[in-house]
């Protein structure tokens, strides 16, 4: 598609191409597709990296079987005078024959792979063709056991003109173990919130909340500092706000709109004046529902930065009940089970309920999460059959330490 919204000094049109790629069946180490929807609702211009400033074209290829097609849209795309956002998702593997590394497409099979996979010289020759300074790409891919010792001795790179950003992680291991594009999800997040970070940022917010809610699982990053992100991860940033005419300017004498005050709450957080911190979102909080109602997209946002803050300062259970009720909102402002917000909200308040070292605490918001799981199931397979096995062994911990009960 075509976005067009240029200025008066006319730049060149900005290209956006969006590659999500996997096998299909008992091949595929990661849901690539899963990331498109999020992406599909940046706003154009956003993901070419024009910011309004000109035409925007959005380029998506999801699961794609033939390598031939695929390398016409990315010359195709490459041969664009303007600057060219590029966005993969997927996983790398080793061709038996030559050695070289090849992104899987939808059709690939290791004994195919030469044939029905990308080779990635090929990507990097389109790259390395075009005028320095206006190409970036973003990664966000899982490489086997041959693919990551490549990746990891350096035969990734696509040119000295190419930014790059993201992250390529060895593959989950474990039978029947998927990933999901973390870090491509969490900067649609960031981009979709609102927010318009610069580039190295973004990314290391990106990086962060990944780290934060998967864990550190070994990844290779790109562009950014690997020392910040193993600091606690960034605060949710808002969620969207539905679209309006645009505020006019203040005028003259007027006092200028008040400052962010995310900032100032990460920083008390992060300094570990979490109470500080707490209260300050609260008072936020308490604002939002004044100003725009109960249920509204700012009430729920400043819930979801509480969850969070509960988290930074290692309060699992109340983190948990928090990011549960911010599920049972978005569910009650009718946002589907299958939503990337609904998903993602079910899976903080699982994961901080993993955390919770108090049994008795955990037992006691046990079921609620069990009635929030089985509602929204997300894309880790079997997210409820752990819960419940989890909670059998809590169960069986709590018991096995009473005493026994005196004979009649």
């Amino acid at each position: 598609m075509l976005i067009t919204g240029e200025n008066r000094n006319n730049p060149a049109p900005g290209t956006a191409l969006l590659l999500a790629a996997a096998p299909a069946g008992k091949g595929r180490l990661i849901d690539a597709a899963s990331v498109l929807p999020a992406l599909a609702a940046v706003p154009a211009d956003i993901l070419a990296g024009t910011s309004g400033a000109a035409a925007a074209t959005v380029i998506e290829l999801a699961d794609p079987l033939d390598p031939q097609t695929v390398l016409t849209r990315i010359r195709a795309a490459a041969a664009a005078p303007g600057p060219l956002h590029l966005y993969l998702a997927g996983q790398l593997h080793v061709d038996r024959k030559q050695r070289l590394l090849h992104l899987a497409l939808a059709r690939t099979v290791p004994s195919t792979l030469r044939y029905t996979g990308l080779p990635w010289h090929w990507l990097a020759g389109e790259m390395k063709a075009r005028r320095p300074g206006t190409t970036t790409v973003v990664l966000d891919l899982v490489a086997d056991a041959e693919a990551w010792q490549q990746v990891t001795g350096g035969h990734i790179g696509l040119g000295d003109g190419t930014r790059m950003y993201g992250r390529i992680a060895p593959a989950p291991g474990g039978r029947r173990c998927v990933a999901v594009p973390v870090h491509l999800k969490a900067v649609a997040a960031i981009w979709r919130s609102g927010a318009r970070p610069p580039l190295p940022q973004l990314h290391e917010q990106a990086a962060a909340q990944a780290a934060s809610e998967y864990g550190q699982d070994g990844a290779l990053l790109f562009g950014v500092d690997a020392a910040a992100v193993r600091t606690p991860g960034p605060l949710p940033l808002p969620v969207p706000v539905p679209a309006g005419p645009a505020a006019p300017p203040p005028a003259s004498g007027t006092e200028p709109p008040p400052s962010d005050p995310h900032p100032a709450i990460l920083a008390a957080a992060r300094a570990g004046r979490h109470a500080e911190a707490a209260a300050a979102a609260s008072a936020q909080e308490n604002e939002a529902l004044r100003t725009h109602g109960p249920g509204s997209v700012q009430v729920l946002h400043w819930l979801e930065v509480r969850a969070d803050l509960a988290r930074l300062a290692q309060d699992p259970a109340r983190s948990c009940e928090l990011w549960m009720t911010a599920a049972e909102v978005r569910l009650g402002r009718q946002q589907t089970a299958d939503d990337p917000d609904v998903e993602a909200a079910v899976d903080r308040a699982h994961h901080q309920w993993e955390q919770i070292r108090d049994t008795g605490r955990a037992m006691q918001l046990a079921p609620a999460l069990v009635v929030l799981r089985r509602r929204v199931p997300g894309r880790q397979r079997g997210a409820l059959q752990l819960l419940q096995r989890r909670l059998e062994q809590l169960h069986e911990r709590r018991t096995g330490t009473l005493p026994a009960a005196p004979n009649p």
